[in-house]
């Protein structure tokens, strides 16, 4: 008979596992790291956790002490200096239902593996449907996160425009000689998933259309309609436009009103990916924002950005169900057919994945906890945030903000005193000094040919006194690495 303190099988396991449990939140509580990261480079850190593989069982002290390395060397993403990427300090009742739904390991792919699971997941994606002003007919899913939910839109979008224009089942057989006439639009700054869902769509990258962005970085609807007309004229088919609610580089969110007529006119799916923007439901400041979202065809949404949630929980909204069946198959042992005549819902017909976390619960269990009053206020705290972060910079001589912010994004470069220093190579420089001194994790981007410096506030406890600090951290240290290049 195998040792029963593993498994979570049996009343003698409880006390094992609630020991596990309460040394795994010490060792949290005891080695997160004090700054936003140690510094260390990757060559280190293989160094640092050199022996943590081993086949053989370990002592619960080696154990120990390898996992506390590891929270050690983690980027704490709850440090007010950690602002470079869309990346959360997650809630503790979402952590508490974190800790239910592993342990419980429910398998949403099918009712017989997850039933009130299923059944919760079901709820929360109406709510979130009649929240986005879908109609009745509407429908969704949990995904991992907005690159899986983008790909579902632009599979469900190819699939109906083939259907469509050369009466084919892309399902049945494959794509034919004219899926080469596809085209999707998105603007300039829409996320990289677009392009990298076209090449694994079969459609390749040249399928993607990027439209020019105005002053404020959202898509301009007369380039768009421009680009719609010229592709007709090349006999050329619009299959989808992106519009972007919440981009990841700028937090903008493009004209979507304006934006859906057009692609309605052209026969194109409208796909709103708003992995960051969707949070903006919940805030009664800036909800206006997302108007028009309820026209999409299709929208990302992602609860592990500005809701909070533990890595991962997300969803795909889609607004008529019944584009699920240009995914939908059936396995015997899985969902047969019967089972869908009976109204068992087995969810793997609107999943791309089959095992699936029951990453509902979280959300769920945040929105009960803390309530939707609550959450909106910190969603608005984090815009107000950046605006404040926006402001301090521009106060600075040596700093140059490129954008208004309409999120929690700011991006900024420092610009040298000496003419003489290339400032691209040092506007990388100074942000990876700020990492690897483990002073700051602050973000870098590419903004027309220009190296950019960036802030993405997502953490509502940062105060305007924290995020000042930071600003000042990243001049001191550029002053610093200028006169480290500047000729005595």
């Amino acid at each position: 008979m195998y040792e029963s303190e593993f498994l979570t099988n049996s009343p003698e396991s409880r006390t094992s596992y609630q020991e596990w449990m309460a040394r795994a939140i010490d060792e949290l509580c005891r080695h997160l790291p004090a700054g936003p990261y140690s510094g260390k480079t990757a060559a280190s850190l293989r160094q640092v956790l050199g022996g943590v593989v081993a086949e053989d069982r370990c002592s619960p002290d080696e154990l120990w002490k390898h996992i506390t390395a590891i929270v050690s060397e983690s980027v704490a993403v709850t440090h007010p200096n950690t602002a470079a990427h869309l990346h959360c300090p997650p809630l503790i009742p979402a952590l508490a239902a974190e800790v239910i739904l592993t342990a419980l390991n429910q398998s949403m792919d099918s009712f017989d593996q997850a039933p009130a699971a299923t059944v919760l997941e079901e709820k929360i994606v109406r709510w979130l449907c009649d929240e986005t002003g879908l109609p009745s007919q509407s429908g969704g899913v949990f995904t991992a996160g907005g690159t899986q939910s983008n790909y579902m839109a632009l599979l469900l979008a190819r699939d109906a425009a083939v259907e469509r224009h050369f009466h084919w089942s892309v399902k049945k057989q494959g794509l034919p000689n004219d899926a080469r006439k596809l085209r999707i639009l998105c603007s300039e700054v829409a996320h990289f998933t677009v392009e990298k869902s076209a090449s694994q769509l079969g459609l390749g990258t040249d399928a993607v259309v990027r439209v020019a962005s105005d002053e404020n970085f959202r898509m301009s609807v007369d380039a768009l309609a421009r680009a719609i007309g010229e592709l007709q004229a090349r006999g050329l088919i619009p299959m989808a436009v992106v519009g972007t609610a919440g981009t990841t580089d700028f937090g903008s969110i493009d004209p979507l009103p304006q934006i859906a007529p057009l692609a309605q006119s052209a026969g194109a799916w409208f796909h709103i990916d708003a992995a960051y923007g969707s949070a903006l439901l919940f805030s009664h400041l800036h909800r206006a924002q997302l108007q028009g979202i309820n026209s999409a065809d299709s929208v990302s949404m992602d609860f592990h950005k500005l809701l909070w949630q533990p890595i991962s929980c997300a969803a795909f909204l889609l607004r008529n169900a019944d584009h699920f069946r240009y995914l939908k198959l059936h396995a015997d042992y899985l969902n047969p057919e019967s089972h869908e005549e009976r109204g068992v819902p087995n969810l793997v017909t609107r999943s791309l994945a089959t095992t699936r976390r029951f990453d509902a619960l979280k959300l769920w269990v945040s929105l009960q906890a803390i309530g939707r009053t609550r959450l909106g206020e910190m969603i608005d705290a984090t815009l107000e945030l950046a605006a404040h972060a926006a402001d301090f910079i521009r106060r600075s001589v040596r700093l140059e903000v490129v954008h208004e912010p309409m999120m929690g994004c700011v991006v900024f470069r420092y610009c040298p005193a000496n003419s003489a220093i290339e400032s691209n190579a040092f506007n990388a420089d100074l942000q990876q000094r700020l990492f690897e001194r483990g002073i700051a994790v602050i973000g870098h981007t590419i903004v027309r040919g220009r190296q950019y410096l960036k802030l993405t506030c997502m953490n509502p406890c940062t105060s305007k006194q924290q995020i000042a600090e930071l600003i000042e951290l990243v001049v001191e240290h550029g002053r610093e690495l200028e006169k480290s290049r500047t000729p005595e």
